[in-house]
């Protein structure tokens, strides 16, 4: 199996009981593992041990639409009826569970519960105190063979100590801007072999192109230049370039910072034709448009307008781009507004939205 840092690391922190990170880590990565089975079974299990019955439901059903007959899917349905004290239902996902994988431990200890304790309030009590040893397994983190093997058959003394010296003259130490590197260095495997030769892509990469981009953006990351960065990495995830080095830069994208109008590097803004013009090489990078509001909804939950790019003048239109805040913002529709967001995609990258960040509104903008 192929590692995956980003689910590697939703894993970790689940393991720390820290439930509510690993939420975070996954739903931040929403777009990029849009119809990935193992992304929505991992999420609505650990929505699970987070108290989410909500969110675990809906995951469980995104999942079992990918792989139908998935046990440990089930497992996860049937908690979710027994939860609600529908034992008619539960029992029936257990037994189906138990028709594909007979010797399945929680569908038997889930059925034995059941059955013991079948008077409604003995068994509410045992929900209360016991359900989390029905939940559904959790994955363990993957780990990618194919570069354990190779690694192993090229591991010599002299490369050992190659890599070592690489590592503590160019990796361990922090960067001189103050961002440690050593975790996104490529290892010599990973440079040998930089790209794939077989499969459609919507970018075609030479070996150095696909070392070029990934060293470009990891001296942009050490410059605390974040959304320059991600461009080159967005290409590189979009290409021919090799598992490894998408790997590494799937971790370096999932080290970056969120920014804000202190932070945010202007001289790396880019324009809405920018954006609309090659969608893919801007997903989830931030940054800060010009307008005026309209349509706006503001609820206890979020705020969504459409905004009019470029319209701040009242003289040119660049775009329409759809705005939410996951909270509701003050936002008036008469007064010129900056908004810092991030570019969220549509599945197809034919259009895109801006996840907001924070708003700024007020009198000195109309000068």
């Amino acid at each position: 199996m192929k590692a995956d840092p980003i689910l590697n690391k939703a894993i970790i922190l689940y393991k720390k009981r820290n439930y509510e990170g690993a939420l975070k880590i996954l739903k931040d990565e929403e777009d990029r593992y849009y119809g990935s089975f193992k992304y929505y079974y991992l999420l609505g299990v650990i929505s699970l041990y987070a108290g989410n019955f909500i969110e675990a439901k809906e995951n469980f059903d995104s999942a079992r639409k990918i792989k139908m007959n998935d046990p440990s899917t089930m497992l996860g349905h049937a908690v979710l009826y027994l939860k609600r004290m529908n034992t008619v239902q539960a029992v029936d996902y257990y037994l189906n569970v138990q028709e594909i994988d007979p010797k399945n431990k929680i569908a038997k200890k889930a059925l034995e519960v059941i059955r013991k304790h079948s008077a409604g309030e003995a068994l509410s009590e045992w929900i209360t105190e016991k359900l989390p040893v029905l939940f559904p397994p959790v994955p363990r983190p993957a780990v990618n063979t194919k570069t354990i093997i190779n690694g192993a058959l090229i591991l010599t003394a002299v490369l050992t100590l190659t890599i070592w010296l690489i590592n503590v003259f160019s990796g361990t130490f922090k960067s001189s801007s103050g961002r440690p590197t050593s975790d996104f260095i490529l290892t010599s495997q990973e440079r040998s072999d930089p790209v794939q030769i077989e499969g459609y892509y919507r970018y075609v990469l030479t070996r150095n192109e696909a070392l070029n981009y990934y060293d470009r953006a990891l001296t942009l990351f050490t410059s605390y230049r974040d959304e320059a960065a991600k461009k080159e990495l967005n290409r590189l995830l979009e290409s021919n370039a090799s598992d490894g080095l998408k790997n590494r830069s799937r971790l370096l994208l999932n080290n970056m910072a969120v920014p804000g109008f202190d932070t945010f590097r202007r001289s790396d803004n880019y324009s809405y034709s920018d954006i609309k013009s090659e969608p893919a090489l801007y997903r989830n990078v931030h940054v800060i448009w010009r307008g005026m509001a309209s349509n706006v909804e503001i609820t206890d939950e979020y705020t969504r307008f459409d905004l009019l790019v470029g319209y701040d003048t009242r003289r040119s239109l660049e775009g329409i781009v759809s705005v939410v805040f996951y909270s509701p913002v003050s936002v008036s529709t008469e007064r010129p507004l900056e908004v810092l967001g991030k570019i969220i995609l549509t599945p197809s990258y034919s259009d895109f939205r801006l996840e907001g960040v924070a708003i700024h509104q007020s009198g000195r903008l109309e000068n």
